[in-house]
């Protein structure tokens, strides 16, 4: 089975990081990244530059980013203003960021639920006005699906529901994301069976945090339900800067091990996606990274999955 990786760390991890790291080593880090086999990455967010100044250069970084050949580039967007801008960049796709929780939503994007769902009705139109070659795919992660840290539980229902009104606003795809940790393995596989349940092809992928150690025990329960798109970010860097407490993505590394031990193919060369890491240290000195197999090195009996096939 073929499971894509998506590498978040462009955006997720470093719009989490106080300092900026250079452009330049930001280009060089992205390139290493899909040289090491990575299909799609998020490389940048469209916001204001006095909201998180760790992406000013995001038009910059996309455009050199999709120079790089066979390479999905991928932009977060909260706004239409935020798609406009990453259109004129060039990104393939853009992530709109839609909470589940309404707390969540007015601090992450200053919008009720339903402001934001009615959002990305506006987006998706202003999409299939364009030119059939500069449409970007347009997908939804239903932030904080699994709960938050500023409301506490959020109504299952209600999160699938809201992935049912956005795919109905014409996003190309759903997933849903526990933004802040708080997920396990049975919710994870009885959401997951919902959504693909609900809306078929349009489900999207997985975006799990490992704040409490559970990321890569809800992986195994997602594809137990029959996902086969993760979002991880080398180093485990990241987490939501407008959820307290949402830190710890999943580590690329120890995800790609885990999928390619199982005998999924993710397409990706371990050894060469471990050493992308010196950009990171290179970029941003001194800022802690995490990874169990980049730490322990890979067994001597590991072998990747397209060897076993």
């Amino acid at each position: 089975m073929q499971i894509l990786v998506s590498e978040v760390g462009p955006r997720d991890g470093l719009q989490s990081i106080k300092r900026s790291m250079p452009t330049e080593v930001k280009h060089r880090w992205i390139r290493a990244l899909a040289e090491s086999g990575l299909q799609e990455i998020e490389v940048a967010s469209f916001v204001p530059p006095k909201l998180l100044p760790q992406m000013a250069d995001a038009a910059e970084v996309v455009r050199e980013a999709v120079k790089i050949p066979n390479l999905t580039v991928l932009a977060l967007a909260p706004n239409l203003r935020g798609v406009q801008d990453a259109v004129a960049a060039g990104a393939h796709k853009v992530t709109l960021p839609v909470s589940a929780s309404h707390a969540h939503s007015l601090s992450n994007i200053r919008m009720t639920c339903e402001e934001a769902v009615a959002q990305v009705g506006h987006i998706c139109r202003f999409r299939d006005g364009l030119p059939a070659e500069k449409r970007p795919k347009i997908e939804v992660g239903i932030a904080t699906a699994f709960g938050c840290t500023i409301q506490g539980a959020v109504d299952e229902d209600w999160a699938i529901r809201m992935a049912v009104m956005v795919a109905e606003q014409g996003a190309d795809s759903v997933g849903l994301s526990d933004s802040v940790g708080y997920a396990n393995p049975a919710q994870i596989k009885r959401m997951y069976k919902r959504l693909i349940a609900e809306l078929g092809p349009k489900a999207g992928g997985a975006h799990l945090h490992n704040t409490r150690g559970q990321g890569l025990a809800n992986v195994v329960a997602a594809l137990d339900a029959g996902i086969t798109t993760f979002d991880a970010s080398q180093g485990g860097i990241g987490g939501c800067p407008y959820a307290p407490g949402a830190t710890g993505n999943i580590v690329t590394e120890d995800l790609v091990f885990l999928l390619e031990s199982m005998g999924l193919d993710t397409g990706i060369d371990i050894e060469k996606l471990v050493a992308a890491r010196r950009f990171l240290a290179e970029g941003l000195p001194g800022e802690p990274v995490y990874g169990f197999v980049p730490d322990a090195g890979l067994p001597k009996n590991f072998r990747p999955a397209r060897a076993i096939a």
